[in-house]
């Protein structure tokens, strides 16, 4: 069922989607983790740069798409957290949410990539290779 949800909400946040703060549900064994601060502090620092930029700019805007698709995918990295259960808590380090953010922000490089090179590309390859690599880690981490 998680990876349903992970995987759906991936499919919305690559195809322009985003999920709300609201929408995403805050057990308190995920709200004090370090992980969870990790994330929620690269996510309040995103909203903050796009609400600046929306102030001169429209959504149309190239940083301000980046921006919307980061912030996307970050959430579904968020989602991903509360799924892991409280006895398994422990595992929601500080480390783990580095690499998720690294996974993000590497996701966000692939796409911007994508959008000018086709999939066969060297250096698309070496992206998602390396995007593959962090996810393995993360996975190791969660079990």
């Amino acid at each position: 069922m998680k990876h349903l949800l992970l995987l759906l909400t991936l499919v919305l946040a690559l195809a322009g989607f985003s999920i709300s703060q609201a929408s995403v549900p805050n057990p308190a064994h995920v709200r004090t983790s370090p992980a969870y601060a990790e994330l929620l502090l690269q996510r309040t620092e995103l909203e903050s740069t796009l609400e600046a930029l929306l102030v001169d700019y429209n959504e149309a805007y190239p940083k301000v798409k980046e921006l919307k698709t980061e912030l996307t995918l970050l959430n579904a990295e968020i989602l991903r957290l509360t799924a892991v259960k409280p006895t398994d808590a422990g595992r929601l380090t500080s480390a783990l949410g580095r690499l998720m953010l690294r996974k993000v922000e590497l996701e966000v490089q692939y796409e911007a990539m994508r959008a000018q090179y086709k999939d066969e590309h060297p250096d698309v390859k070496k992206l998602k290779r390396k995007i593959e690599i962090y996810e393995s880690a993360i996975r190791e981490i969660l079990g």
